[in-house]
C-alpha cells in the first residue's frame, strides 16, 4: 500500500513540475515528457521487488525525456536499499551520473563547464544511493540480530528442555534407588517375618528390627530427594556411604536369607562422594536383583580399590529357590550404567558361564592433584 500511494504521488508531483516549468527538451515533445513523467512514478509499485531494472529505466528514459525528478531519486534510493549486487548499485550510479551530465537539468546552459554540470549529476546521484546503501546494510544487521537472537532462544529453550529431562532422569534414578531397592528388600524381610514369627519370635523380633531400619533409611533417602522439586528448597548434601555402610548393606541381605560373602580392599574415608555413593548403588541394586531372580542363591561380593580405580564384582550361583514375586521396571541396571558411565567408568551385567548372574563395575577414581 505505501508503494502505491509513493508511485502515484511521485507521477502526480513529476507531471506538475514538468507542467509548472514549462520545459522541453530536444529530443522528445512535450506531451511525451508528461507522460514519461507519469509512467515513471507509477513504475515504482516494482522498486522493492526489482530495484536495478527499475533504475535503469528511470535514468534512461530521465536521459531521453529530462522527466522523472523526484521518480529518479526515489528509484535512485531503492537501487541502494534494495538491489543485492553491490557492482550493480555502483554501475548504475555511474551511469546516472553520467546521463545527467550528458542531459543538464532545468537551467544550466550548455555553455556550462562540465565539471559544473558533473557537480549538479553527483550532488542529485550520490545522495539518495549512500541513503540507500546505509538503509539497506542497517536493516539487513536488523534482520542479522533478530534471527541471532532467535536461534539463541531456540538454543537457550532446548538447552533448558535437556536440562529437565536429564534432571528427570536423575529424579527418576533416585527414587528407583530408593523405593525400588530398598523396599525390595523390606518386602523380603516382611515374607520371612511372616515364616518365622509363630516358630522363632527372637529372629522375628530381629528381623522386624531390620525392617525399621531400613525403613528409616528409606524414609530419609526418600526426603532428600523430594526437597530438591519443592520451589525454592534446596537439598543439603548427600551423606557420603562408609565402609561400613557397605557392611551393614551386605549384613541387611544375608538377615534377609541371602547367603553372602564380602571381600573388601578399601581404604575407610578415602572415596570420593561421588565415586562412594555409585559403587553403594551398585552393590545395592546387584544385592536387590538377586533376591528378586535367584532367591537365596550363593552370592560373592568383591570390591577392590586400586591407585586409579575402584573394580567391584557382584556374582551368584544359580538359585535354589524361586525369586520374590517383586514388581519391577527392567531400569535398574540401566540407571546403573548410566551413572558408571557419567564418571567415565564401565559396567558390565548378565549371565555366568555355569549359571547364575555376574555384575562387574569399574569406577575411575580422580586424580589426586
Amino acid at each position: 500500500m505505501l508503494d502505491v500511494s509513493l508511485a502515484i504521488g511521485s507521477a502526480v508531483i513529476d507531471a506538475a513540475l514538468m507542467q509548472a516549468a514549462g520545459l522541453n527538451t530536444s529530443w522528445t515533445p512535450r506531451w511525451a515528457a508528461l507522460a514519461a513523467a507519469v509512467l515513471l512514478g507509477l513504475a515504482l509499485v516494482v522498486r522493492r521487488r526489482r530495484p536495478v531494472a527499475l533504475a535503469g529505466v528511470v535514468v534512461a528514459a530521465g536521459a531521453l525525456t529530462g522527466a522523472g525528478a523526484v521518480s529518479g531519486l526515489i528509484a535512485l534510493y531503492s537501487l541502494g536499499a534494495y538491489a543485492s549486487s553491490r557492482r550493480a548499485v555502483i554501475c548504475l550510479a555511474a551511469a546516472a551520473i553520467a546521463a545527467f551530465t550528458l542531459q543538464p537539468e532545468p537551467g544550466l546552459r550548455h555553455e556550462e563547464p562540465l565539471w559544473l554540470r558533473l557537480a549538479v549529476a553527483a550532488v542529485f546521484v550520490a545522495p539518495p544511493v549512500l541513503l540507500g546503501l546505509y538503509m539497506g546494510t542497517r536493516k539487513q544487521l536488523i534482520a542479522s540480530l533478530q534471527e541471532r537472537t532467535r536461534r539463541l532462544e531456540r538454543e537457550r529453550t532446548l538447552l533448558a528442555e535437556r536440562a529437565r529431562v536429564e534432571e528427570r532422569a536423575r529424579i527418576a534414578r533416585e527414587m528407583h534407588d530408593v523405593v525400588a531397592n530398598r523396599v525390595s528388600v523390606m518386602v523380603v524381610h516382611a515374607s520371612a517375618l511372616k515364616a518365622i514369627a509363630a516358630r522363632d519370635p527372637e529372629r522375628a523380633a530381629e528381623t522386624a528390627a531390620v525392617i525399621a531400619d531400613m525403613g528409616r533409611q528409606a524414609l530419609e533417602e526418600l526426603r532428600q530427594v523430594i526437597g530438591v522439586l519443592r520451589l525454592g528448597e534446596t537439598s543439603g548434601p548427600q551423606p557420603t556411604p562408609t565402609l561400613e555402610d557397605f557392611r551393614r548393606l551386605v549384613d541387611q541381605s544375608g538377615a534377609a536369607g541371602l547367603k553372602v560373602s564380602l571381600t573388601t580392599e578399601i581404604e575407610d574415608g578415602t572415596l570420593p562422594p561421588e565415586v562412594a555413593r555409585t559403587a553403594y548403588r551398585v552393590l545395592q541394586e546387584a544385592l536387590t536383583n538377586v533376591h528378586k531372580h535367584a532367591g537365596g542363591a550363593d552370592t560373592c561380593v568383591r570390591i577392590r580399590q586400586m591407585p586409579d580405580v575402584i573394580e567391584m564384582a557382584v556374582e551368584n550361583e544359580p538359585g535354589d529357590e524361586p525369586g520374590h514375586a517383586l514388581p519391577g521396571g527392567g531400569n535398574g541396571l540401566v540407571g546403573l550404567r548410566e551413572r558408571v558411565t557419567a564418571l567415565g567408568g564401565s559396567l558390565e551385567a548378565g549371565p555366568r558361564p555355569g549359571g547364575g548372574f555376574a555384575v562387574h563395575a569399574r569406577i575411575p577414581l580422580p586424580a589426586v592433584s
